[in-house]
């Protein structure tokens, strides 16, 4: 039976797929041997450039050229080809090797060379690089465009929003106020501290032999120097060197990565349950999709489906990553296998994150401030005023003033009118009080306007 969306077992395979395609070039099993033969094919070539290794003589441009074209021009037949190598012998790496093998005999030219494929590797030497290089790719055209992408639709909702005014809320009740650019503007600045993080972590490789101490090499040829060469060779294909490592490289910075994407989730679950909250209370109104239905019996929602969709996906990525991030640095002596099967689903992880994102920029674009909402709801509550008048009774020493508009509250409603009355008995010089009798909700911002400007 042909697979297709409806037969698959993961959301991220079936519902969700147009949002994973992508990835499918990164993480998939396919993708997986394209890495590891590209690996195997630039080890080959690096190895013709040791010039004590005198078996093997310095490819020619036509030989390096034949070689590069066995993974530029990789393809599902080839993998195919590996799977049924696999299925035989119940190895798959070793049926890589069989693969490369086999294909490279059918050139005559290359015939001497054939030995030299997997040379001195152990799996994970081969295994480790090409798991680096997926999230190198991932990183790259993946989650750093997605993570711009969105801080960019932040920056834009904030500055189109600075100047509105609202009543925020602690501990679920009214307080002082703000305003929205600003409140936007303090998740800008925490998702672009993890993409500064993000881009700092280096992604590590190891090739040394089968628990990290170049064994083979060093007896197959003495006077060449192995540890150069590894650093050489994991370098050249863009990947930062790991010279300690037992049979596996550690993942110690899959952890990290993860930790930080981890983080970057959090900031999002976080935003993603504000704006909710915000939609409630109808501070946000959500542009209606021609055709689109809200709810399948009440005609009139628009449920905010984007942001509640982004936070469950976030929530099972962060899940799956946590765990991963916390089983990968742990190995058994020189290596156990666990790893191996938990790294297969490096993909799962971050699939649910760019659901997510995917998610969250279509939530941002399709909400608009309700200014009538805002506006009302804080005048509302002229009573937040009353902490400008306690601080400045406090200026001048005048005791008990928490306590003394403590009790004007509890007497009293505050608002518009009976407020300039309270103004009025405060034991404080007259330009004070004309001071807080032009104060009005709107305008008892603080700073708020500036700080959502610095944040451009």
């Amino acid at each position: 039976m042909k697979l297709n969306d409806l037969m698959a077992i993961s959301p991220i395979d079936g519902r969700y797929c147009k949002q994973t395609l992508l990835l499918k070039e990164i993480f998939s099993e396919y993708a997986f041997l394209k890495f590891r033969v590209k690996v195997e094919i630039n080890w080959l070539k690096k190895l013709s450039s040791i010039n004590e290794l005198k078996e093997l003589p310095l490819f020619d441009k036509k030989t390096t050229e034949i070689l590069n074209e066995i993974y530029e021009k990789f393809n599902k037949e080839d993998a195919y080809q590996i799977k049924k190598i696999e299925k035989k012998i119940k190895h798959d790496t070793k049926a890589i090797e069989y693969f490369l093998k086999k294909k490279i005999s059918k050139i005559k030219k290359l015939d001497s060379i054939i030995e030299f494929i997997h040379f001195s590797c152990t799996s994970e030497d081969i295994n480790n690089l090409s798991y680096a290089l997926m999230l190198k790719t991932f990183i790259k055209i993946s989650l750093l465009p997605n993570w711009e992408k969105i801080i960019s639709l932040l920056k834009k909702l904030s500055f189109s929003s600075k100047n509105q005014v609202m009543l925020s809320r602690t501990h679920g009740q009214p307080a002082t106020p703000t305003t929205m650019g600003k409140e936007i503007a303090n998740f800008i600045f925490r998702l672009n501290r993890q993409l500064n993080q993000i881009k700092k972590i280096e992604i590590l490789g190891k090739m040394n032999g089968t628990v990290g101490n170049y064994n083979a090499n060093l007896v197959a040829y003495p006077n060449i120097d192995w540890i150069k060469v590894s650093r050489e060779f994991v370098n050249q294909l863009g990947i930062e060197w790991n010279p300690y490592t037992t049979q596996i490289e550690p993942h110690d910075y899959i952890s990290e990565l993860f930790s930080c994407i981890s983080r970057f989730n959090l900031i999002l679950i976080d935003l993603a349950r504000d704006i909710w909250g915000y939609i409630s209370l109808g501070y946000f109104s959500q542009k209606k999709i021609l055709k689109e239905i809200g709810s399948s019996i009440m005609p009139y929602k628009i449920n905010p489906i984007n942001f509640e969709n982004a936070e469950g996906n976030l929530g099972l990525s962060n899940a799956i990553m946590n765990f991963i991030g916390e089983k990968l640095p742990v190995s058994r002596w020189q290596r156990d296998l666990s790893d191996s099967t938990v790294l297969r689903n490096l993909g799962v992880a971050l699939g649910y994150s760019i659901v997510s994102y995917t998610s969250i920029q279509t939530g941002i674009q399709k909400i608009k401030i309700n200014k009538k909402v805002v506006e009302k709801d804080l005048n509302n509550h002229w009573e937040i005023l009353t902490e400008a008048m306690q601080t400045i009774l406090r200026r001048y020493g005048i005791k008990n003033s928490y306590e003394k508009l403590k009790k004007e509250i509890e007497k009293n409603k505050i608002n518009s009118k009976n407020i300039i009355y309270i103004i009025e008995k405060l034991p404080i010089p007259e330009k004070e009080k004309n001071k807080l009798k032009t104060l009005t909700p709107n305008k008892y911002v603080g700073l708020s306007i500036e700080l959502n400007d610095r944040i451009f």
